[in-house]
């Protein structure tokens, strides 16, 4: 299965079975340009327009329109499995900010596990219930959501095998949303790594990498 990064905290992915897209951004939120984009499912972890802007996304040769998913559960659409989990999306259970949903989204073996804006330490029942994490996508650049150290707590609770950052401030952003958030650079710094950026990752079961490895992908939006 294929990874490729739509930017903000919207990823594509795509297997034989179909397409993904979780989180799709509004433009006029993020200040990020959306292209066309067509998919079998899309998730959204909670009704911000910077992760919810469905409308944007078509349906594919196969579904005249996607299955939008945007609450907790369990859901399999055309041999694609999703699993969804309550969380919150600020410190004090959801009083500020209300629900976030993590999605995990199993694909030809693989687990992928986004946590939306997740932005507190997870509990012991919310570990097991995500269960077995090879691609986590989280959320670094503060603020909204789990800042570096805060991501690598959750990192080092799940233990994937690939680690993508993602919620970051970029200078394509809206600055008056989302110039709070810090950069990407901030997170490498925290965890000392500075890894080569990609266009996709592609992922096979059992070609795994045996250490966890951060991917970075290049920046084209803006």
């Amino acid at each position: 299965m294929e990874i490729t990064y739509l930017g903000h905290a919207s990823f594509k992915l795509k297997n034989k079975n179909g397409v993904v897209i979780m989180d799709p951004f509004a433009t006029e939120s993020t200040g990020l340009h959306w292209g066309k984009q067509a998919a079998d499912i899309v998730t959204i972890s909670h009704a911000h327009a910077d992760h919810s802007a469905w409308q944007n996304v078509s349906g594919t040769a196969q579904r005249e329109k996607p299955f939008v998913i945007k609450e907790a559960g369990e859901y399999e659409v055309g041999g694609i499995s999703v699993f969804g989990v309550e969380s919150w999306h600020d410190k004090e259970e959801g009083a500020l900010r209300g629900l976030n949903i993590i999605y995990t989204v199993l694909m030809d073996g693989v687990n992928i596990c986004h946590l939306g804006d997740l932005a507190h330490p997870l509990t012991d029942e919310q570990v097991a219930r995500i269960g077995e994490v090879d691609v986590l996508m989280s959320p670094v650049g503060g603020k909204f959501s789990l800042n570096p150290k805060e991501a690598i707590e959750v990192m080092n609770r799940l233990e994937p095998k690939y680690f993508i950052p993602m919620h970051y401030r970029t200078p394509a952003h809206n600055e008056n949303n989302f110039g709070e958030l810090e950069p990407l650079n901030d997170f490498l710094n925290e965890y000392g790594i500075a890894p080569t950026p990609v266009k996709k990752l592609e992922v096979v079961k059992e070609r795994l990498p045996e250490e966890m490895e951060v991917v970075i992908f290049e920046q084209s939006n803006g």
